[in-house]
């Protein structure tokens, strides 16, 4: 049996089932890992011999994005994946962080990198001529590379913590391989079988949840370069594919479009991932006529917790072994939730506590080249993950939120900090105060209330401006509300309690405006209220 994603790969090498689908065109097995060779024998070459060998992608889910994961798989080097919807200083830090000696890109992407420093990265644009030529005359073999390990790192996948820093997770093979073979055994995936992915390959939803589980099926890879929902059927049928994989609200988007009456006539067998609602999960399974299973986990893999049959409306599932909620300051668990007639829990302030692996640092491996933060992770010897739930009686766990200034939003982590000081750029605004309400369907939405500087004004427009400005400010960094106030509630020594504002939400009488959902544009809620001359 495979320990490693190199020798998954390698036991592909001579398959000529369909391997790659992308729009109209497709590649057998035998031909992607052949490309995937050619790249890693260049990429090999240009190593330096006294460090280690990482290579960074900016890319989108394109046919280029799935032969650099593979090219590292074959060459033994780490593929580390940039966030591409990182912008300015932040992107160029993440490559430095990752330590690339190399960074592949495209047409698209390039612009991105103008007047960085990247830490002497080279940059390859993988659409020149220069690169097709290099790889085109290279060695198509899997042979002549060293051998890899099963605790070795297969990629370097960036997630964001509490202290707003984005930091690399250190993925080893045997947790590719872990996740590839439990998923493509228990859905049942073989060479017939199509895995429609059009979540990013830089995130480790796709790479635990789709690129693994095809490969140890030998099932075809369909990309998506985007998630687009009114794209989603259209692509299910075309590429026939039967198992899709997903992380935040794509199954709302999808159920946010319209009902026809032959939704259910379609190839798609299985939709997997994490943070679907109740509500959609059922909807979308009706619909689509699939089953959807949910399940949570972060890029550390350190807290992973799955849906049984039995899982009760608004629990995620039952934790792997270790896995607890704790209290913080006691170091104690929490005692389990308790619940009303009603089923309201009637002792949340002592049952919610933070997730945490009580028996270290289960599947976690390690932020690269950051032990202070790894440290910091593993206090105590526990694995604290800044999640924070209850669990009930039977031991069913429920998310209760997050830390003050983590947000989940669209399936990804932002911290409120550098947000906040990005907005504080802006002559008029005073104080910003950047957080978390619910999303009606599943996860966050980033609220941020301003106080402007007296005399001044903001209008909706002119907001909208200020931000698209902001090379730095990633997409999914603009606000879903903004609240103008007079002041922001703050204690004794002048820290903003976000609880507050949190627990008011939209529910005030300041102006409020809201962005549309898929959009830029800013709308009044709230408006302002007029005083009396």
């Amino acid at each position: 049996m495979a320990e490693t994603v190199q020798q998954l790969v390698r036991a592909l090498a001579d398959s000529d089932s369909p391997g790659l689908a992308f729009g109209e065109d497709s590649w057998s097995w035998r031909e992607t890992v052949g490309d995937a060779a050619a790249r890693a024998h260049v990429l090999r070459g240009w190593a330096a011999p006294d460090r280690p060998l990482h290579v960074g992608v900016l890319l989108e889910n394109t046919p280029e994005m799935i032969r650099a994961l593979l090219a590292g798989a074959i060459g033994a080097h780490v593929t580390a994946g940039i966030n591409a919807t990182r912008r300015g200083e932040s992107l160029a830090a993440d490559v430095r962080r990752a330590d690339c000696q190399v960074l592949l890109t495209d047409t698209e992407h390039l612009p991105l990198l103008d007047g960085l420093d990247l830490g002497g990265a080279r940059v390859v644009n993988t659409d020149g001529e220069e690169w097709a030529s290099l790889v085109g005359a290279a060695d198509r073999s899997t042979d002549g590379f060293e051998e890899v390990g099963a605790m070795d790192t297969f990629m370097l996948i960036f997630t964001s913590g509490t202290s707003g820093e984005p930091k690399a997770v250190q993925v080893s093979n045997f947790m590719v391989v872990m996740s590839g073979s439990v998923l493509s055994d228990k859905y049942g995936l073989t060479p017939a079988d199509v895995c429609y992915c059009a979540m990013p390959l830089f995130h480790s939803n796709a790479i635990m949840a789709s690129f693994a589980p095809a490969l140890c099926g030998g099932s075809t890879i369909a990309l998506a370069r985007k998630f687009s929902a009114t794209s989603f059927l259209s692509d299910i049928r075309s590429y026939g594919a039967t198992y899709m994989n997903y992380v935040g609200k794509p199954l709302a988007y999808v159920l946010a479009t319209p009902e026809l009456p032959d939704d259910a006539d379609n190839p798609l067998r299985t939709a997997f991932g994490n943070e679907a609602s109740d509500r959609d999960i059922a909807e979308f399974g009706r619909r689509f006529g699939c089953t959807v299973w949910d399940g949570f986990g972060s890029t550390e893999t350190a807290v992973i917790i799955t849906r049984t049959d039995d899982t009760p409306l608004g629990s995620i599932g039952q934790p792997f072994d270790g896995v607890a909620v704790y209290d913080k300051e006691t170091r104690t668990e929490c005692p389990r939730a308790v619940f009303d007639a009603s089923g309201a829990v009637t002792n949340l302030d002592e049952a919610v506590g933070e997730l945490v692996n009580t028996q270290g640092a289960g599947f976690f491996s390690g932020y690269y080249n950051d032990e202070k933060a790894t440290n910091d992770r593993l206090d105590g010897g526990m694995y604290w993950s800044g999640d924070l739930g209850y669990r009930d009686e039977a031991g069913f766990i429920y998310l209760a939120g997050r830390t003050d200034d983590w947000l989940r939003v669209d399936g990804e982590n932002l911290a409120a900090a550098p947000i906040e000081a990005l907005l504080l750029r802006h002559p008029a605004i005073s104080q910003a105060a950047v957080y978390a309400v619910p999303d009606a369907n599943v996860g966050d939405q980033l609220m941020v209330t301003l106080v402007l500087r007296d005399g001044t004004s903001l209008e909706p427009a002119a907001f909208e401006a200020f931000l698209a400005e902001q090379p730095d400010l990633s997409p999914k960094g603009w606000p879903r509300y903004v609240r103008i106030a007079e002041e922001v509630p703050t204690t004794a020594t002048n820290k903003v309690l976000k609880r507050a504002l949190r627990t008011e939400g939209t529910n005030t009488t300041d102006p409020l405006w809201e962005r549309e959902e898929r959009g830029r544009a800013y709308r009044p809620v709230v408006e302002p209220v007029e005083t009396p001359s």
